[in-house]
């Protein structure tokens, strides 16, 4: 029996022209879109306009309909709506110069002061050098920066890296809540924890602008970041985004957002590792486990301050993964 037709949004790449198409299958909805689109069958696929999900026949028949989906041809490639806002920048950028004459040229008969504040802000934002990387290039992004920081990047690399010494710094310090009787192997998660985050370059390239596909989940396109906060919220209420690329001003103000753990660093995961050390009685700690939660995106996100929750998250650490399992051993007959 043929499913039903389900209606779904459809819209090429790099076009934001959409049509609305129904079908049953993910192969029917395909051939229909191949077919409006002018893309050959073979090679092409569907994906989700949000985040870039590649859809399957099972994923396809789990979608509402309306679901806004993006047809890529051979060779294509759609990374979410990311690939929109970075279009977005490209025309304003081959286009900037005549956008600021033009809001300058309405600023000096308008007197409004509401449309005066928002041209201000319009000329403001593009006369920014967003693109510019190197010190030469935006000198003035770098006022009140030590000389060493030749670039935007290595500067926002060095910040996030301050971050994570300063997380391990708390979790070294927590040693005298220890049990005596664990110290030392505490002390020796320390030192491998420490050694990770040593080869990993303490994660700085969350923060790198020309290393941004390495941090996809906090960073779209040209070094915009945006909040992800609270905790118990889909997303940030306020949508809070920032580009502190963008202006000294802005820089300044991205130091004040927070790395937040969603499971509590300081009331559940070093605790947790204390007490998981204490009572091991011979068992192997997962000491990656910790790691990725005190470390890494798996337990990190980036929060403006205003959504930055101080109260008690009131989550705790996967118990089933605290400790290493054991290795099978098969007998030999």
């Amino acid at each position: 029996m043929a499913e039903p037709l389900r209606p779904f949004r459809l819209r090429g790449c790099g076009s934001p022209q959409k049509f609305g198409v129904a079908a049953g299958s993910l192969r029917g909805l395909l051939r229909k879109g191949c077919r409006l689109l002018q893309l050959p069958l073979a090679g092409s696929r569907l994906c989700l306009y949000e985040d870039g999900t590649e859809l399957t026949e099972s994923y396809f028949r789990a979608l509402p309909a309306q679901t806004e989906l993006v047809l890529l041809g051979p060779g294509q490639s759609w990374r979410g709506c990311a690939s929109d806002i970075e279009r977005l920048l490209a025309a304003f950028c081959s286009h900037q110069g005549a956008v600021v004459e033009a809001a300058r040229r309405l600023l000096t008969d308008e007197r409004a002061p509401h449309r005066q504040k928002l041209l201000a802000d319009l000329v403001h934002n593009l006369s920014e050098n967003i693109l510019a990387e190197d010190k030469e290039e935006d000198k003035k992004w770098f006022e009140g920066l030590e000389s060493r920081f030749k670039n935007k990047s290595s500067y926002l690399r060095h910040s996030c890296e301050s971050r994570m010494r300063g997380y391990m710094r708390e979790v070294t310090g927590f040693i005298s809540n220890v049990h005596p009787s664990a110290r030392d192997a505490y002390r020796g998660i320390i030192d491998l924890m420490a050694e990770k985050l040593k080869s990993v370059k303490y994660n700085g390239c969350y923060f790198d602008r020309r290393e941004k596909e390495e941090a996809a989940r906090l960073c779209t396109a040209e070094g915009w970041f945006s909040c992800q906060g609270p905790f118990d919220r889909d997303d940030c209420p306020c949508k809070h985004s920032i580009n502190p690329y963008s202006n000294r001003e802005s820089r300044i103000l991205f130091s004040t957002w927070n790395l937040d753990h969603i499971i509590e660093k300081k009331r559940a995961v070093v605790p947790e590792l204390a007490e998981a050390v204490k009572t091991r009685d011979g068992r192997e700690v997962n000491w990656e486990y910790f790691y990725q939660l005190l470390f890494t995106l798996d337990n990190l996100k980036l929060v403006h301050i205003a959504c930055h929750k101080k109260t008690n998250h009131n989550l705790s650490c996967d118990k089933s993964r605290i400790y290493r399992k054991r290795k099978q051993t098969q007998e030999i007959s």
